[in-house]
């Protein structure tokens, strides 16, 4: 394929050839393989999703290819795959991110647009694989979940606030709530902790401020980020 036509779809007539067929499948089982190799570098795949990327972009490319333009057609599959989203569970952003890159490129693909399908499979994954590498988004790393358990009868307010200032660099209270019949507060709070600290001298000092009571330091819990 030159230079003046990368851009031009291969398929010259409305009648499929052999060959035709053959090269734009072989160009989506690629791309699809390609798709699914640059997410899993920096993502947890399960074998299920690694196929799907890998196969879907086949799948469509054959059912453009048989559409071949019928509009009674192309809406009835259109109305086949929107069922598709009922029939499983919701996914990360990027996920589905993923399973449209692979739909758009089966479409060039079974147009015969066989550059379009690969230059795009190329940018969009290499873009996608760069954004994971720069960690980008994943915002500070120092950012913690301090949760304190003191007994009912400690003034807690501003009990901490030397420490704090001695291994934070910012914190806020999250929650209060009681424990215990009421015996226990619990205390949540959402802190940033200073670089190259130890966590067991700052531990050690909290707990000689509540009594040896039970005390958590965690990475925040976010939620999947479904669509």
């Amino acid at each position: 394929m030159s230079g003046s036509n990368f851009f031009s779809s291969i398929l010259e007539s409305s009648t499929l050839t052999g060959t035709e067929f053959l090269i734009c499948t072989i160009c989506a089982i690629v791309c699809g393989l390609v798709i699914a190799l640059l997410y899993n570098i920096k993502n947890h795949c399960s074998k299920s999703f690694f196929i799907t990327l890998s196969v879907l972009p086949a799948a469509v490319q054959m059912v453009i290819m048989l559409v071949n333009g019928n509009l009674g057609t192309g809406v009835a599959v259109a109305g086949a795959f929107s069922l598709v989203r009922f029939r499983s569970a919701p996914g990360k952003g990027q996920e589905i991110a993923c399973i449209f890159q692979a739909m758009a490129v089966g479409l060039a693909a079974g147009m015969g647009y066989i550059g379009i399908a690969a230059i795009f499979t190329l940018v969009i994954s290499g873009l996608m694989l760069i954004l994971n590498l720069t960690g980008i988004g994943q915002g500070n790393k120092q950012e913690r979940v301090l949760k304190i358990t003191v007994p009912e009868n400690l003034d807690f307010e501003g009990r901490f606030d030397n420490i704090f200032d001695k291994y934070l660099d910012k914190y806020t209270i999250d929650e209060v709530k009681t424990s215990n019949m009421g015996s226990l507060y619990k205390i949540s709070y959402h802190v940033v902790t200073k670089a190259n600290i130890s966590v067991k001298a700052m531990m050690d000092e909290l707990r000689a401020g509540n009594g040896n009571l039970e005390i958590s330091l965690a990475r925040p819990v976010t939620g999947m980020d479904e669509l």
